[in-house]
């Protein structure tokens, strides 16, 4: 704290090294959660530097057990972890197509983050008769069997389930919110989401720095990896040394719609919950998946088939988006990908 400076015009940006120590003694429990809260509300307004955010992203890996490290064909998924509030989670949908395709998919996700407490991957994983696992050895075991699997982030690296009180407390959105999403197997190819905003070009160049030689950060509705049907959507690719603009027009691929898809509108949820608190919520997220998997057209469908294929070309399983779009419309029309959720399922019981 003394090293970031008290002024708001002359703050003083930390070093990887500076980073990583300070975020390794907040994972340790050597913090009060007055200092934590501090600490990351003054990287908030300073704002969190390329620098900071690889070196908190390395403490947080040093404490973290991660699965399918050198898995082929691997692309790890980043959704936000406090979910989502007005549209469905597609993530799921998308990752079950694009394994169907022939990637091997780990959705990084988690449920009931504060301060949005959004739904997630886990909530409609659930609502299917399924779940995401907090094992990352059956993670592993999930996507050598299947293609997919559904991680949570506190269980690769379960310091930070004793930040939610904290995070909660803020009520703001904090680094924390990018950092999560940097909990990654190494040199995996990553589909990402950012929030609108200079985060974009701050995440991309992380994943560089970490290693990462393939990728996509996509500003998806509310920060999500499933891009608009009814707008473009702006990203940017890791293509080994080279960053290339993305820019993902429904349009092109014969795939827009008025709108996104929505989830129904229900009343504001009490304080301190969110919409995964919400189990008519949960349930329409599923149903809008299931409804996917079973082959209805519309927005939902559109918005998926789009996801798997920025997660195909992410993984190098397709070279164009294009492409991307015509093998996952295959593996869904086909019925490959709802054959991932019964094979998924046989794990289960």
């Amino acid at each position: 704290m003394r090293s970031l400076g008290s002024s708001r015009t002359q703050p003083r940006n930390l070093s990887r090294e500076e980073a990583a120590g300070a975020f390794t003694a907040i994972l340790q429990g050597d913090e009060s959660a007055s200092t934590i809260a501090a600490f990351l509300v003054t990287l908030r307004w300073k704002g969190v530097t390329t620098e900071e955010l690889m070196g908190m992203a390395m403490a947080a890996r040093a404490q973290s057990r991660i699965p399918c490290v050198g898995m082929n064909g691997l692309v790890s998924v980043s959704p936000p972890q406090d979910g989502h509030e007005t549209m469905p989670p597609l993530e799921v949908a998308a990752g079950l197509v694009a394994a169907a395709a022939g990637a091997r998919v780990l959705v990084v996700s988690d449920r009931c983050v504060p301060p949005r407490r959004g739904l997630t991957a886990a909530n409609v994983l659930e609502a299917l008769g399924l779940s995401m696992t907090w094992d990352p050895s059956e993670a592993e075991d999930w996507v050598t069997k299947t293609g997919f699997a559904a991680v949570s982030a506190t269980g690769l690296c379960p310091p930070l389930l004793s930040l939610r009180k904290v995070r909660g407390d803020m009520i703001v959105r904090t680094p924390l919110s990018t950092l999560e999403k940097l909990i990654a197997p190494p040199g995996a190819a990553m589909l990402i989401g950012a929030q609108n905003g200079p985060v974009l070009g701050t995440a991309v160049e992380v994943l560089k720095g970490l290693g990462h030689r393939r990728g996509v950060a996509l500003q998806g509705p509310e920060g999500g990896v499933v891009p608009s049907v009814a707008s473009r959507t702006r990203g940017i690719e890791i293509d080994g040394d080279h960053l290339v603009s993305v820019t993902v027009e429904p349009a092109d691929f014969g795939l827009d719609c008025g709108s996104d898809p929505e989830l129904p509108l229900f009343g504001p949820p009490e304080e301190g919950l969110g919409a995964s608190d919400n189990p008519a919520l949960c349930e329409s997220a599923g149903a809008v998946t299931r409804s996917v998997l079973a082959g209805e057209p519309g927005a939902a469908r559109n918005a998926t088939l789009l996801s798997a294929a920025l997660m195909l070309k992410a993984s190098g399983r397709c070279l164009t988006i294009a492409e991307g779009v015509d093998a996952a419309t295959k593996a869904l029309d086909t019925g490959a990908a709802m054959e991932r959720v019964e094979r998924l399922r046989s794990l289960l019981s």
